[in-house]
């Protein structure tokens, strides 16, 4: 998070007591040269609603959720000014419960509605929504985005609920989920996973170059859908299309459809059938990679001869650190893994993220170490969401 945000949050603390809401906007505004939108000051850094309420209680309108959806990639802060004190929270798509006000019609294509104070977390995934964590709950929302908020949002509102369903884990395959781990074990130790290493590693020399250039791309969503496509991707001449559309640098980057799967490289050996997800981890920035999809994880855990791995690509200015291939139940990497379960839909177990620290040390030190007990009892947590 930039420091911007933080020169914000220590401005506005030390204006506790101003009591007018119109007072500190305009200061806000003049000091950090912001532009105004109707009620949202905004930079390229963040963008901020100021509103007033005589008590922590806080249920006025606060945003349209169509005016919202235009910031929602840069940490949106509402400022609630009382008396005593001046509150802020960040209230990005991830951080609503839903949308309260003439919301009646929402759906996902068509965004209606405005978000009340009340529909703000107060708590998000144990975290307090609160200045020290900021930096953290951002990092969670960059990775899911307005896009895959809205659905849980729709269906929250409305009782709509999204397409999907979760995954029924028959009797019969809850043995073969649970085997998971040991098939993992064996994979690492393989021939096969060497295999599957080199593979990968000779379609990321392949377009190295173009790696670079979308390494910083400042759109996290697009930044990785375009680094996976590019090394992944099935349709030939679409991947060659958008590589040297990413290296010219012109700005226009065509049009390319990736498939919503659990990996994004699929591998069947003799006695495996793999999946990869390839990510890619930008070293000098903080951020949360998201890792799947719970109920996806669990359908493909439940065939024989599965095994679900990571690709990990860590890149800094004008090199790539390193590239590894790291099972999802690698000690470190389960640790670190993230369950959004409040924010999942009724037709959803919902999604995981990684802690970005985690990464940053498997890439420069990788390791596949696994522990069978601790990846059990991940997997039994996950199977009663």
């Amino acid at each position: 998070m930039n420091k911007a945000v933080y020169s914000l949050i220590d401005y506005i603390r030390s204006h506790d007591g101003i009591t007018d809401k119109a007072s500190l906007a305009k200061s806000v505004h003049e000091n950090f040269k912001l532009t105004k939108d109707r009620s949202v000051y905004y930079s390229e850094y963040f963008a901020i609603r100021f509103n007033s309420s005589r008590s922590r209680s806080f249920s006025n309108t606060v945003i349209a959720l169509s005016t919202l959806q235009k910031y929602d990639e840069l940490p949106f802060l509402v400022c609630q000014v009382t008396p005593s004190e001046n509150l802020l929270y960040l209230a990005n798509t991830t951080f609503l419960s839903k949308v309260s006000h003439s919301s009646q019609e929402l759906r996902v294509n068509n965004i209606r509605g405005s978000v009340n104070g009340s529909d703000i977390m107060k708590v998000f995934s144990g975290l307090a929504n609160e200045p020290e964590n900021f930096e953290e709950l951002f990092n969670i929302h960059s990775a899911v985005g307005f896009q895959e908020n809205l659905p849980r949002l729709v269906e929250a509102t409305n009782n709509i609920a999204p397409h999907g369903s979760k995954f029924v884990v028959p009797g019969i395959s809850l043995s073969t989920i649970l085997k998971a781990p040991d098939r993992a074990i064996k994979f690492v130790g393989s021939s096969e996973y060497l295999q599957l290493k080199s593979e990968l590693d000779a379609r990321v020399n392949l377009v190295t170059d173009a790696i670079l250039v979308a390494g910083f791309i400042e759109n996290v969503n697009i930044r990785g859908r375009i680094i996976e496509y590019m090394i992944a991707g099935e349709d030939n001449e679409q991947r060659q299309q958008l590589i040297d559309a990413v290296v010219q640098g012109n700005g226009e980057i065509p049009k390319f459809r990736t498939a919503n799967d659990l990996g994004d490289y699929t591998r069947i050996f003799n006695q495996y059938e793999t999946a990869t997800d390839v990510k890619t981890k930008i070293m000098i920035l903080n951020s949360n990679p998201k890792a799947y999809n719970i109920d996806k994880l669990l359908e493909f855990l439940a065939k024989d001869k599965t095994v679900f791995m990571f690709y990990f690509i860590g890149i800094e200015p004008n090199k790539i650190v390193n590239q590894v291939l790291i099972s999802m139940f690698q000690t470190e990497l389960l640790e670190s893994t993230i369950v959004l379960k409040h924010w999942a839909g009724r037709n959803s177990r919902g999604v995981t993220q990684f802690q970005g620290a985690a990464l940053n040390k498997l890439i420069l030190t990788p390791d596949n170490g696994i522990d069978r007990k601790a990846s059990g009892n991940f997997l039994r947590e996950l199977i009663a969401l």
